[in-house]
């Protein structure tokens, strides 16, 4: 639609005619008759020519002329604007991190499958945390893969494909045999530095102990928590397992309550799908509307319009005084 930015403007239109009722009339001097000797002739017969004045007169397309120019110039001054439809954006206000572990533990086929059948373990993960993925359309997912050291497979980001498709190119043993932890949370804790979402929030999936972080768990799960990132856990291996396969549910208990998450333990597939579906219900996926109009200004075309009058209109003016002379 069209609009005017400052339609108080349009108070100027009768500004003329206020100072031509307010300010006196325009005088010129003019000879009253034009001979190149007057001098002599008013001297011959006795008469001191005094001075006079004329008001000048202005023709009736001259006024029309000035007229259309000063409305289209004072309809400039308006800013006329031609407004787009509506723009919105969906911003989202969840940043959500998923931390796999995928030491070579995962590798390990006692996951139970509805059906009964056995599946590795990073199989089933594999297949739950795609779907959780695909149920959080409006929040931004990142990806970070750990086991000797942690690495960010995917930054945060809305192609949630992408993300998909590296959740489904994972394999057992690719970060290393070992599991590092403490050092995830770190890095974690280092790309939500660059956030600005309300909600920052790390999911972490592991079946194992910390065996390779440079910094302990706790101290990470204390920097998390000084930083605002909310931290849930979920274990999936063998709690009664010694040595590296151990899961060690105390260690990640108090990770998840120091920084107001919760624990989850899956046994099977289907305990670990449900796990994901408490997840989803305790973070809601939550968004904000942007909405903006863009404006196309519009003011050149009046002001264009009102230079192409008067030119037009002196152009006709001294056109026609051209002829008269001529034909004289």
């Amino acid at each position: 639609m069209y609009q005017l930015d400052h339609p108080w403007l349009l108070a100027l239109l009768p500004l003329p005619l206020i100072v031509w009722w307010l300010l006196p009339a325009h005088h010129e001097t003019s000879a009253s008759v034009r001979l190149p000797f007057f001098d002599q002739v008013a001297s011959a017969v006795g008469i001191t020519p005094t001075s006079g004045s004329v008001i000048a007169r202005r023709s009736w397309p001259q006024l029309i002329a000035e007229a259309l120019a000063w409305c289209l110039v004072v309809l400039a001054l308006t800013r006329p604007q031609f407004v787009e439809p509506p723009i919105e954006k969906v911003e989202p206000q969840h940043d959500l991190m998923l931390a796999l572990d995928l030491s070579q533990s995962m590798d390990t086929r006692d996951f139970r499958a509805p059906d009964g059948t056995t599946h590795p373990r990073v199989d089933a993960v594999r297949s739950v945390v795609a779907d959780f993925v695909t149920k959080r359309p409006g929040d931004r997912i990142g990806l970070i893969a750990f086991g000797d050291a942690p690495y960010p497979l995917v930054p945060f980001t809305m192609d949630h494909r992408t993300v998909q498709a590296m959740i489904a190119e994972t394999l057992p043993g690719m970060a290393g045999p070992r599991t590092a932890l403490g050092d995830t949370i770190g890095l974690a804790i280092k790309m939500f530095e660059n956030t600005t979402v309300p909600e920052k929030v790390l999911i972490v999936l592991t079946d194992g102990n910390d065996t390779a972080s440079k910094m302990p768990p706790a101290k990470a799960a204390d920097i998390a928590k000084q930083k605002g990132v909310v931290i849930h856990t979920v274990g999936i291996g063998d709690p009664a397992a010694t040595g590296e396969e151990k899961l060690d549910t105390t260690a990640l208990q108090k990770i998840a309550s120091d920084t107001g998450g919760r624990y989850f333990f899956g046994g099977d597939q289907s305990q670990l799908a449900a796990i994901y579906d408490e997840l989803d219900k305790i973070t809601p996926e939550d968004q904000k509307n942007l909405s903006w109009r863009p404006r196309i200004e519009l003011f050149h075309w009046p002001l264009g319009a009102a230079i192409a009058v008067l030119a037009l209109y002196y152009c006709a003016a001294a056109a026609g005084g051209l002829l008269r002379r001529s034909t004289a």
